[in-house]
């Protein structure tokens, strides 16, 4: 193996390109490059039989509730085609492994793990938020109601710390240590951003809403490529950089996620157009342009959160005209870069981070 570090013009260019191809989420571009396809597949191939596995433990109510979830089964219990979502944080967890010399196939309980514990936020975050459509169907508490949905969710929560607690690995104790510290942050970061749903708008900063973001989506991103790094046996300073390149990256992704839920196109979200505006969510787009000195930004005020379905677009178009799309993207754009600079500490060899930089440029390219 090269024992060339990844240099800072290296990174620069990279993020260059990666800030290059961030628009066409904006312009409804973007997809999975061949590279990424191919791994994600392989991600799921090696994961999901660890996840089914792991779902097939639980007592029948929950189970029941789970796979729906996934996709798995319809709700009346027969077989369904669904792949359970796209595999970002565990082909993280595995990329990671295999760009610092580890295996991934030894890895793969803790890709499942960090799987697990993503699906719990999903169940919750959709009763939390009354999202009533995921992956192109019901979400599961509109099915099975909120208690049920939100009690699958804690067993998905319990059922990634047991998958990691029953693994023979040597890295396996302080993967569930780092994984556990995740959840708390996951949970805390949820609390602030219901809290801050309950404000005025009028007080809520961006620093607020980027906190919130890095803790329910950069938190687990990062945990997953410190997972992976641990499972390969890198040392401390390459894990915590690990943590960094995911928690830059995940805020990044949610930049990104943002700006879909605003402007995204329903047949590829799977989501009424404007779902977070009619919802009144204080996104970041949307903080950014409340928080401008343009008139947009005043006009918005004067809509938000109360909005009509009749008052969507307008509402679009003053968030836009407020600089908030704008803001994002740039943002997005920067905070790869950063996850980029961090990867360069954490890689001795660039070719070996392509998988990781290839998985980050995703994030920032997908359209739903």
């Amino acid at each position: 193996m090269s024992e060339r570090m990844l240099t800072v013009d290296e990174a620069s260019r990279t993020a260059g390109e990666v800030r290059g191809a961030v628009p066409q989420a904006r312009e409804g571009g973007g997809g999975e490059s061949q590279e990424v396809a191919a791994l994600l597949d392989r991600t799921r191939e090696a994961v999901e039989p660890e996840l089914r596995k792991a779902v097939d433990s639980m007592p029948g109510t929950m189970r029941r509730i789970v796979t729906y979830h996934f996709g798995w089964e319809h709700a009346d219990g027969r077989p369904a085609a669904g792949r359970g979502g796209k595999a970002i944080r565990p082909g993280l967890v595995l990329a990671a492994a295999r760009a610092l010399g580890g295996s991934p196939a030894a890895a793969v309980k803790a890709a499942a793990a960090v799987e697990l514990a993503h699906n719990f936020t999903l169940l919750h975050d959709d009763v939390i938020d009354r999202d009533s459509t995921r992956r192109h169907r019901p979400t599961a508490w509109t099915v099975f109601g909120d208690a049920d949905a939100i009690l699958a969710g804690d067993a998905l929560q319990a059922l990634a710390l047991r998958v990691l607690a029953d693994d023979q690995h040597p890295a396996a104790g302080r993967a569930a240590a780092r994984l556990a510290a995740c959840l708390v942050e996951l949970c805390e970061g949820q609390h602030v951003d219901t809290a801050l749903e309950d404000r005025p708008c009028d007080q809520v900063t961006l620093d607020e809403c980027l906190g919130v973001a890095e803790a329910k989506t950069g938190a687990l991103l990062g945990c997953a490529c410190a997972l992976g790094a641990l499972y390969a046996g890198a040392g401390v300073e390459q894990v915590e950089a690990m943590d960094a390149f995911g928690r830059q990256a995940g805020l990044a992704f949610q930049l990104i996620d943002d700006i879909i839920g605003i402007w995204g196109d329903p047949a590829r979200t799977g989501k009424p157009v404007g779902a977070d505006l009619l919802a009144g969510k204080k996104s970041l787009p949307v903080v950014a342009a409340l928080t401008s000195d343009a008139a947009a930004g005043a006009e918005l005020a004067e809509l938000y959160p109360a909005l009509r379905p009749a008052d969507v677009d307008r509402a679009a178009a003053a968030i836009d005209r407020a600089g908030g799309r704008d803001w994002a993207q740039t943002q997005a754009a920067d905070r790869m870069s950063q996850a980029v600079a961090q990867l360069s500490r954490a890689i001795p060899d660039p070719e070996a981070a392509g998988g990781l930089l290839a998985l980050a440029e995703f994030m920032t390219r997908r359209v739903s």
